[in-house]
């Protein structure tokens, strides 16, 4: 049985209750674990004050600012979470982010900036953030697991420069899992099926995409938050001990089809 009691997690990118990043936090709950959650930061405190009421539904008290852009939020979230809690287990990176500009039209048309920025919020963000927490986890059997996507893999209209990033980010995990796996921290990413969330908003004909998935997965469905969030916790857990460097795909077996 999936044990998560007395495990520390962080998780990373929860914006409101459609994010994935929730399904998770809510399947770690479930499993016992304890959470800490971050928060982008905004001038008038809105995402802090959607978040923290989200995070009080799980009994979860440790919400702490982290804008992924600025090398210091990253440090002074991992120094927090050193006082609060002296360690660390499992370390959830579900961030992601691109300019809407640079995912319509012309793969082409990315603009130098575009691209920079697209890799540092949802790539070098998974990097500095397995760098902030290895001294966390060390000893600690650890478990660090990204969100990626089948548009690492395939041209999936509309996903231009997010899909190159989401390729990036699956070779990172493969150099982080290599790096950290001496340590005993284990790397891995999940790569779920289309969810609508506030991202996946910016994607033009994303509905048309949640319905070729549908119809074509083997399980004729498309997949949830709450079920990405379990095979989450499953690799954050002791079930998953002896799993690194992998992609395990939620999407109802869509990657194995033909294609849209």
């Amino acid at each position: 049985m999936l044990d998560l009691k007395g495990r520390k997690a962080l998780v990373m990118g929860v914006a409101n209750e459609s994010s994935i990043a929730w399904g998770i936090a809510q399947s770690l709950a479930e499993g016992g674990a304890e959470l800490a959650l971050s928060f982008l930061p905004d001038a008038r405190g809105r995402s802090e004050r959607r978040v923290r009421r989200l995070a009080d539904t799980l009994g979860c008290g440790l919400c702490l600012p982290c804008d992924v852009r600025e090398d210091g939020d990253i440090e002074a979230l991992f120094e927090a979470l050193g006082r609060e809690w002296g360690g660390l287990d499992a370390l959830v990176h579900s961030i992601a982010g691109a300019r809407s500009e640079d995912l319509v039209g012309e793969f082409t048309g990315v603009s130098r900036e575009g691209f920079a920025l697209a890799h540092d919020i949802s790539v070098y963000s998974l990097i500095a953030a397995a760098h902030g927490g290895r001294s966390l986890m060390q000893g600690s059997d650890g478990s660090i697991v990204t969100i990626t996507y089948l548009g690492s893999q395939r041209a999936i209209p509309n996903y231009n420069v997010m899909g190159v990033a989401k390729a990036a980010l699956e070779s990172a995990v493969r150099y982080l899992a290599a790096e950290l796996g001496p340590a005993g921290t284990r790397v891995n990413a999940v790569s779920p099926g289309p969810i609508e969330t506030l991202s996946s908003s910016v994607i033009a004909g994303f509905s048309e995409i949640l319905g070729a998935t549908a119809e074509r997965a083997p399980l004729r469905r498309n997949v949830t938050a709450r079920q990405v969030g379990n095979a989450v916790a499953f690799l954050c857990s002791d079930l998953a001990a002896g799993i690194t460097g992998q992609v395990l795909y939620v999407d109802g077996g869509y990657h194995i089809t033909a294609g849209m």
